[in-house]
């Protein structure tokens, strides 16, 4: 039997609309408006959509979206200078450096200087702690984004063997962090594997709950996932013939339990998540 297709687009337009519900609320209270500012280095055509993306969704919650458009020629001080100039504007609640960023540039030292109180993609070391404690500050975007597809779908965790394919900073580690923790769609048993990992097939093969984040296109496939087992997509990657994830979609669907698609899965709970991350920045600067 074919897999449920974990409707992302769907679930995430019911997050946002509850998140703007929420933000219209807090500005009748307050009179303040959530602000979000993204910051834009050089022309990455991909960089350049997801900063569009998030300009469209901030208009859309009734949020202000500010962009700051850089040359691909900026230095490491002027990009420093406005970061400062962005943590010291209290009209500004949430700070993002699109990644990636040109060469010249130390990203560890940029995402650093981003007041943690303002740090709405969760990647400041301070929150990273937090995070790790079990007592976030802001959930990181895209972990939080799978949980609550998760929780909408009532899939089941506790207990379960969750297999995290990929340790990047922004996926794989805050994965594996959100499911080991107390809590609704966690409380799992956690493995993360990575390309260094023996045997990787034969354990992603154990997961009744597979993230698949490891950056390489249709790298997860049939024979490496459990019948029943759900599979979540984070990957995004560019072919031929346009976006697929980092599963191979078609054949792995026929023996999974539920899948999200590429696109139209994990990827719009991103900007949901980062939208309500920056409504909680905002709220937290008038102690609502």
């Amino acid at each position: 039997m074919p897999a449920r297709v974990i409707d992302g687009k769907r679930i995430a337009a019911e997050y946002r609309e509850q998140v703007r519900q929420d933000a219209a609320a807090f500005t009748q209270r307050t009179g303040i408006v959530p602000h979000l500012v993204a910051v834009l280095v050089g022309d990455d055509p991909a960089s350049a959509v997801y900063v569009r993306n998030k300009e469209r969704a901030c208009e859309q919650a009734g949020f202000k979206g500010t962009v700051h458009r850089l040359s691909a020629e900026t230095s490491q001080a002027a990009l420093l200078d406005l970061v400062a100039r962005l943590n010291a504007d209290p009209g500004v609640h949430g700070i993002l450096v699109q990644s990636p960023l040109p060469k010249q540039i130390d990203p560890l030292a940029i995402l650093d200087a981003v007041d943690p109180l303002k740090d709405v993609d969760a990647f400041h070391p301070e929150n990273v702690g937090l995070i790790v404690q079990g007592r976030p500050r802001f959930l990181p975007c895209t972990p939080a984004g799978v949980q609550q597809l998760l929780i909408a779908e009532g899939i089941e965790t506790a207990g379960k063997h969750a297999v995290v394919l990929g340790r990047s900073e922004i996926v794989g580690k805050p994965m594996a962090l959100l499911l080991m923790q107390k809590g609704l769609a966690a409380d799992a048993t956690v493995t993360v594997c990575h390309s260094r990992t023996k045997d990787l097939a034969s354990i992603v093969r154990q997961a009744d709950l597979l993230i698949a984040a490891i950056g390489t296109a249709k790298f997860v496939t049939a024979d490496m996932v459990k019948p029943g087992a759900v599979v979540i997509d984070v990957g995004i990657n560019r072919g031929e013939s346009g976006l697929v994830g980092d599963v191979d979609y078609g054949p792995v669907s026929e023996i999974a339990s539920a899948i999200t698609p590429v696109p139209g899965g994990v990827g719009p709970m991103t900007i949901a998540m980062l939208l309500r991350n920056t409504l909680t920045a905002a709220r937290m600067r008038v102690r609502d």
